[in-house]
């Protein structure tokens, strides 16, 4: 055995052939090491090598023989934290928190020059939750928390629970964990869009030394489901097999290799020989909707007649009417496109069966109790055998809000009696995960001479891929909000989700109403130009106010009410923080232009059907509080707003509440962490569990002293009767004696459902030759009611911003003409960087919500909705040329501007 040095202590360990520093780091169950890519691209596994920072993964094991190598476990002395690591604390310079260490060992050897050079220094590090503000934040020194003081948690900028974990590598994600006896799991993905599995010979697989299992859809149940989370599992079409015999996009799961080790997985897969009978595949919507087309999918054996999965329609009004006394009409076809989540932390999941004789999965998910519901079904077992739990996920979007990787591993240790792990790769992600759905939208809007409009009609083809799941809840969310904004009495629609051979469409923060907010806001935009009208002034005649009714196409009742109402206030902050400018001007020469533009969005705070979130209080014996609830911990700082909320019920600190979330043995049920529902419901939640605690409390101090109830308050440790006052700690020491547990419960419901509203404001140059775009300006207004954790908010913000320019001007997601991804890396299928993100100017509307948990409502998803078409509207104003098709790459502009 080889011996290595790490962090100052000595390891023995005999790296394979080929095998990476990263890997063996981790074999070694150094776990502060990630993988984001395995290419060298993210950073996430940033380690130093005689005191210089390297990526570890593009590092061969055995170069690390002789040498020191130092992780961020070994950064600063035990129970200490390096300069930096405590910068990162006070700037709160994370989110979920997966790039950080890579992000600290890159930074920390960083000169005063690379120092005023970020753009450049950080180009080999990449982070998705925090748009870089508060990493740059923390480079520069700046403190962004709070002091946490009994009975002043709400508003407060207090820092994450879990930070000094993940400063110093200790946090656990869902791949941390050594387990004995593992075996690993990998697929044979499909190289064919559409394609028929005549036969899988899988002797050369078994043979390969340390396979253990090969499966096939002969191998599996044959229950078929779909991957999406939700409440009601109605809304979404059972039409996934564990494995199936037919392929329906290029990178689909046909059979799964389980071996001693991963390599030997990887190497099964490879040996497997296929056979396939490869079938027409279709990839526009539009055309799969033809007669002719080839379909997709059968029902009950029987070949269904279309492949158009749902259509939605409805109409108020008269939009012929409203057409005919328009004075002006814009009408125009608008796209958006796919893009991937980019999450950090790859899917992934372990399963084994414990000593309690039931099956456990460890995994990154966002909905662990819906997991557990539709891992049940499948396998033909009670949901009280299963055991479904997160630990710490490293960022969800929307894109953990499926069930890709639990249900093989199930399977597998089930058969084999072993534990048994399945790691994606980043290409797995690209290929295999599902997208945003792309969606075209016709628009033709109608108004009269000052701006009022008259007619909407809207007509969306969503593209919702091989796979039905969340395809019928985005549409609906396209045709909703989006619409509902505006006060027209005459509105129509019709949408259509369609099955192709591309990859599924899923769930994506924005969830459906990104892309008609993109179709809407570019049509109003180019409306008021069109009237001489400013598109300020065209919004604020036109947008909903408290008291109209909140409906899109449907003339059925809704649930969706005003708790409160800062559009007007986000439209003022964002057109006078443009009009007074940042003093950044525009690049020097004639060939570049300059333009302003803005959009907003509405969001109705959670989805139209069910959500519920239970959650658990406990009063401990040392007065301190712990608190339980099911809510998915993912980067969006949930956990930190359950405290707050919980310690401003009960008067205390935040740090006096203790959490756990996201277990379904040890939380109360959650439907799960998506659709912007984390503080909206679980935070109800937790707002409802608090106040019963507090009755619970007094209730019991009333007895005790005998002074009535009324005379009887509730401080930060303790409990003021009358002229006494007892301790929490002597309270609990007493209902102990009678067997007085001081545990509440409760649960909320999603409803009625609150609205909150984004403004974005772009001022950008654009290059009229090379069409290359400068953001020059960037503003925006959120309309959240109170902010639980402004810090927190606007960090969420911040992310949701960045992610909505990397949508707008960089991700691309590209096919070939048979629907495989061409650039399925992140070197090629760029995310945002450091030097690709604007500083976005972040402004909340003074708003106290009446519906939302101690007046706040949803923010972290509704942000990037605007952020697309404001740089549309921008780029008009700049160039008279509406660019209506995303992403706006610099060739896509130079042909438009050419032709101009």
């Amino acid at each position: 055995m080889t011996q290595y040095s790490i962090n100052g202590r000595a390891y023995a360990a005999e790296p394979a052939p080929g095998q990476c520093l990263r890997t063996m780091l981790r074999d070694l169950e150094v776990f502060g090491v990630k993988k984001g890519c395995d290419s060298g691209d993210c950073g996430a596994c940033t380690v130093h090598i005689d005191g210089k920072p390297f990526h570890s993964c593009l590092v061969p094991a055995f170069r690390a023989e002789g040498r020191e190598v130092t992780t961020i476990e070994g950064l600063a002395p035990c129970g200490e934290r390096h300069p930096l690591q405590q910068a990162f604390h006070d700037a709160q310079g994370f989110q979920c928190g997966f790039c950080t260490a890579g992000m600290i060992m890159t930074a920390v050897t960083f000169t005063d020059a690379q120092k005023a050079d970020l753009p450049h220094a950080l180009k080999g590090n990449l982070c998705r939750c925090t748009g870089y503000r508060s990493i740059k934040d923390a480079l520069n020194g700046v403190c962004n928390i709070e002091a946490d003081v009994a009975g002043k948690a709400l508003g407060a900028s207090l820092p994450n629970p879990f930070t000094d974990t993940i400063l110093n590598g200790t946090a656990r994600y869902t791949m941390d964990l050594a387990v004995e006896d593992l075996l690993h799991l990998k697929v044979l993905r499909s190289p064919h869009a559409h394609a028929r599995l005549v036969s899988i010979d899988r002797q050369a697989a078994l043979a390969v030394p340390g396979v253990v299992a090969v499966y096939t859809w002969e191998d599996v149940p044959k229950r078929r489901f779909s991957s999406a989370l939700h409440e009601d599992h109605l809304v979404d079409p059972d039409d996934i097999l564990l494995l199936d015999n037919v392929a329906r996009f290029a990178g689909q799961r046909i059979a799964a290799v389980v071996a001693e080790t991963e390599a030997a997985a990887e190497a099964g897969c490879r040996a497997l020989r296929v056979d396939y009978e490869v079938l027409p595949a279709v990839f526009d919507p539009v055309l799969a909707m033809r007669p002719d087309a080839p379909v997709l999918h059968d029902k009950d054996g029987l070949t269904a007649s279309t492949n158009i999965f749902c259509t939605l329609q409805g109409e108020i009004g008269d939009v012929a009417r409203g057409f005919a006394e328009a004075d002006a009409v814009h009408e125009q076809t608008y796209s958006t496109s796919r893009v991937q989540h980019v999450h950090l932390e790859t899917h992934g999941s372990i399963a084994w069966k414990g000593e309690d004789g039931r099956w456990h999965v460890r995994t990154s998910s966002q909905g662990p109790f819906a997991v557990r519901q539709k891992l049940a079904y499948i396998m033909g077992i009670p949901h009280r055998d299963l055991h479904v739990f997160t630990e710490r996920v490293g960022g969800g979007f929307g894109g953990k809000q499926e069930m890709v990787s639990e249900d093989l591993v199930l399977f597998a240790t089930m058969k084999l009696g072993r534990p048994v792990k399945w790691e994606w790769t980043r290409e797995e992600e690209f290929i295999g995960a599902t997208t945003r759905h792309q969606m075209t939208t016709r628009v033709k809007i109608g108004a009269r001479k000052d701006g009022t409009l008259t007619a909407l009609d809207v007509a969306v083809f969503s593209n919702t891929g091989a796979y039905g799941g969340h395809g019928s809840e985005t549409l609906a969310a396209a045709m909703a909000s989006p619409i509902a904004a505006y006060r027209c009495a005459n509105k129509k629609g019709i949408g259509h989700a369609v099955y192709t051979n591309m990859t599924p469409g899923g769930g994506f923060r924005g969830y459906g109403a990104s892309q008609t907010t993109f179709a809407v806001e570019c049509a109003i935009d180019a409306l008021a130009r069109q009237l001489g009208i400013d598109p300020f002034t065209m919004r604020r005649r036109n947008v909903v106010q408290p008291g109209d009714n909140i409906e899109s196409i449907w003339k059925e009742p809704s649930d969706a009410s005003f708790g409160s109402h800062g559009i007007g206030e986000c439209l003022d902050i964002v057109e006078r923080e443009l009009a007074k400018g940042n003093g950044v001007a525009k690049p020097e020469g004639a060939d570049w232009e300059e333009g302003r533009g803005v959009a907003l969005a509405m969001l109705e705070c959670g989805p139209p059907t069910e959500h519920r979130s239970g959650a658990e209080l406990h009063l401990k014996a040392d007065g301190t509080y712990f608190l339980a609830c099911g809510s998915t911990e993912m980067g969006n700082g949930i956990t930190t707003a359950h405290k707050q909320i919980a310690a401003a019920i009960l008067g205390t600190r935040a740090d006096d509440v203790g959490i756990i979330n996201a277990d379904t043995d040890r939380t109360p049920y959650d439907t799960g962490t998506f659709a912007s529902t984390g503080v909206v419901v679980g935070g109800k939640a937790v707002h409802l569990t608090a106040e019963a605690m507090v009755e619970d409390i007094l209730d019991f101090a009333s007895r005790h002293t005998g002074v009535p109830l009324e005379q009887c308050r509730l401080d930060a440790d303790g409990v003021v009767c009358g002229n006494q006052r007892i301790t929490l700690v002597d309270l609990h020491a007493a209902g102990t004696k009678v067997d007085h547990r001081f545990t509440v419960s409760r649960r909320a419901y999603l409803s009625p459902r609150t609205i909150a509203f984004n403004v974005q404001g772009v001022r950008l140059a654009v290059h009229r030759v090379t069409g290359e775009i400068r953001v020059l300006h960037s503003v925006h207004a959120a309309d959240i009611g109170l902010p639980i954790n402004p810090m927190q908010c606007r960090g969420q913000l911040d992310g949701a911003v960045s992610m909505g320019y990397g949508w707008a001007l960089v991700e691309n997601m590209v096919h070939d003409d048979a629907g495989r991804m061409v650039n399925a890396q992140l070197r090629n299928c760029r995310i945002p960087t450091f030097a690709d993100t604007p500083r976005t100017d972040i402004f909340f509307a003074d708003t106290t919500d009446r519906i939302g948990p101690l007046g706040a409502k949803s923010q972290g998803e509704c942000g990037i909705n605007p952020v697309a078409p404001a740089v549309s509207n921008a780029l008009a104003d700049a160039t008279g040329v509406r660019f209506a098709h995303l992403p706006f790459t610099p060739d896509r502009l130079f042909t438009q501007l050419a032709a101009r």
